[in-house]
């Protein structure tokens, strides 16, 4: 018998399984597709591949900007699907050079008992069990996706050529990202959004100003619309975005009487399932649908499952990171989040075209925005759009956690000239 059977090798179960081998269980991993799940090979990992492909190539189009003559770039989609193939598959091997003293299954799995499994070779038993299944691309009813022209973003990461022509529909975080990374390679393209802005729950003025750089780009953007004001025939391709739903059908979770909320497998606050020795991580439970949300939950049911349930998997700090162009990244509460739960908030901002470094390299399109308590002084949260949002959205998610106060950060000797001082230089 093991002490944990773990269905899923994407970013949940592949941590939750490195966990428990570190805190000296039994454990196997058990998986029907390929190690990585969704990040690694049809999320995270090659969509970034294709956006720093496409970032070179826009360095290269304004080189002359920096004194360096380059004409005629041109892209090679076929080389640039090559090095994201290759970037997964040496990730890949990694990930499997680090699962020793794990038995990892091929296979598919059912739940057949509180401590049984079914696979393809038979049935396996455990103490406990940790479902980290998944989630796939969601459907509209009427835009079914052919993997021709109705494409889901799984389907898009695999196109042998940049599409004339791509109609995004849903302005979300995935949207935007495709939007930013196929107008960059030279597609046109329209994205429909049927709320009133795009990044939707995102801070307002982000959004504003995303759509604004957007439309700059070339990009045609319809906000508050349904799909009455396009025509689809006029595109190469449809991309439907429009959100992801767990991959939990199959697993014999209804049978055994697993409770399901509306989105996902219902947990309680330390990732347990209504059958006590079965829990869930990442996103068929429906929480927050990022890869690292997905490990810190798949650690914390692991360490849940050895200290008999003493640790709440409850941590509200979580970035939030979109590989647009000009990046965007949020943490904690904004202003109108902060204000709803009731705190008086004042709010600090930098525009990056007072950062010498962003000068420098030539991106000053963006700002920092710091949301602090009035009263306490505490930085409760922030957003930036502009460069290495991604990278600089770290520092604020250490202040947020740690409650740190702004003459603390005010304290701090940042390095000049960086796009870090911009932080420093947003709370005065």
């Amino acid at each position: 018998m093991y002490d944990l059977a773990v269905i899923g090798a994407g970013w949940a179960g592949f941590n939750a399984a490195l966990k428990a081998k570190e805190s000296g269980l039994k454990v196997c991993l058990i998986e029907c597709g390929v190690i990585g799940g969704t990040c690694l090979n049809r999320g995270c990992i090659p969509t970034k591949a294709l956006i720093a492909s496409a970032k070179v190539y826009s360095l290269v189009r304004k080189s002359s900007v920096f004194g360096v003559e380059s004409d005629n770039p041109r892209i090679n989609f076929g080389k640039i699907q090559e090095r994201k193939n290759k970037l997964i598959w040496d990730l890949s091997q990694g990930m499997l050079s680090r699962l020793g003293g794990i038995d990892l299954i091929k296979s598919s799995a059912e739940i057949v008992s509180e401590h049984e499994i079914k696979v393809d070779t038979g049935k396996l038993s455990a103490k406990f069990m940790l479902v980290a299944s998944g989630s796939r691309p969601a459907e509209l009813a009427q835009l079914k996706f052919d993997g021709v022209k109705i494409i889901s973003s799984d389907q898009l990461l695999s196109l042998p050529s940049v599409p004339k022509s791509l109609l995004i529909i849903g302005g979300g975080v995935i949207g935007c990202e495709f939007a930013s990374l196929f107008s960059a390679l030279g597609s046109e393209v329209s994205l429909l959004e049927k709320l009133p802005m795009l990044l939707q729950g995102e801070d307002k003025e982000i959004s504003r100003k995303i759509e604004v750089i957007f439309k700059k780009k070339g990009i045609k953007v319809y906000t508050g619309s349904d799909l009455s004001v396009v025509d689809l025939n006029v595109y190469e391709k449809v991309l439907v975005c429009v959100g992801r739903e767990p991959n939990i059908s199959g697993l014999g979770l209804e049978k055994l009487g697993i409770k399901l909320d509306k989105k996902g497998i219902a947990v309680d606050d330390y990732l347990r399932t209504s059958v006590a020795n079965i829990y869930a991580a990442g996103d068929c439970t429906a929480k927050i649908m990022l890869a690292h949300y997905a490990a810190y939950q798949g650690v914390s049911a692991v360490e849940n499952m050895i200290v008999d349930n003493k640790n709440k998997s409850n941590n509200p700090v979580v970035p939030a990171c979109i590989f647009c162009d000009p990046e965007i990244a949020s943490v904690g509460l904004d202003e109108e989040k902060a204000v709803v739960a009731g705190i008086p908030v004042k709010v600090f901002k930098f525009d990056f075209r007072a950062s010498s470094m962003a000068r420098i390299i030539d991106e000053v399109d963006g700002f920092i925005k710091v949301v602090v308590n009035r009263n306490s002084e505490e930085v409760v949260g922030g957003c930036i759009i502009g460069p290495r949002s991604t990278e600089l959205i770290s520092i604020l998610a250490m202040a947020v956690s740690l409650h740190l106060k702004i003459s603390q950060i005010r304290a701090i000797i940042f390095a000049h000239p960086t796009l870090s001082e911009s932080l420093r230089e947003s709370i005065g």
